[in-house]
């Protein structure tokens, strides 16, 4: 008998969601500063290493795209942590305007690939990942500009809202097994074990 695996898409959203929300807060000017230390912590373990564990379990239940993103941003969220912790501990010299342009450039780059993909899945994931494009364009411009980096916030405040909206209604939807929160699949999962997040 097969082995039968939860879903670990929701957690792996959760993760990303509520953690991209915490650092938007502090980006949009909205709390004060000391915020970040807080939202360092959570990035390495529930931003970081939780979403990074939700990749390698979504790798179990043969979904590549949830594996691959969710092994990637939660990735991104250590090493963002480490190198601002590193830096505030005085290892070594912050990076320079052009380095987080480009590092913010190169990660909206990887994100819009992943964006494309998500037509093919549902429309909740497009609104995700077509809102995180749009952070990271706006975090890149922001480090030459106050008001970017600002306006770049409320984006991410819409960012993780919407990623916890879609993994609270996966959740929902399996656990009660219906569609009480549309996400707007494209089509029907071509296996058994196929995510909730591609069905109704």
């Amino acid at each position: 008998m097969a082995a039968k695996y939860a879903n670990p898409g929701p957690l792996g959203l959760f993760g990303f969601g509520v953690t991209t929300i915490l650092l938007n807060f502090e980006n949009a000017g909205i709390s004060e500063k000391t915020l970040l230390n807080l939202v360092l912590s959570h990035g390495l373990f529930y931003g970081g290493a939780a979403q990074f564990a939700a990749g390698m379990w979504e790798f179990a239940t043969g979904n590549s795209f949830g594996a691959t993103a969710f092994t990637s941003y939660g990735a991104f969220w250590i090493s963002l942590a480490a190198f601002l912790w590193a830096h505030q501990g005085g290892l070594f010299a912050g990076a320079q305007e052009i380095d987080m342009f480009i590092y913010f450039m190169v990660w909206g780059a990887l994100s819009c690939g992943l964006w494309v993909i998500t037509f093919k899945i549902n429309k909740a994931l497009v609104v995700v990942f077509g809102s995180l494009v749009l952070l990271f364009l706006l975090l890149a411009i922001g480090e030459y500009s106050t008001g970017v980096h600002k306006a770049a916030g409320y984006v991410g405040l819409f960012c993780g809202g919407s990623a916890i909206y879609t993994g609270y209604a996966t959740l929902l939807n399996e656990t009660w097994k219906g569609t009480f929160l549309p996400i707007g699949p494209y089509a029907a999962p071509a296996a058994a074990n196929s995510n909730v997040e591609d069905k109704a």
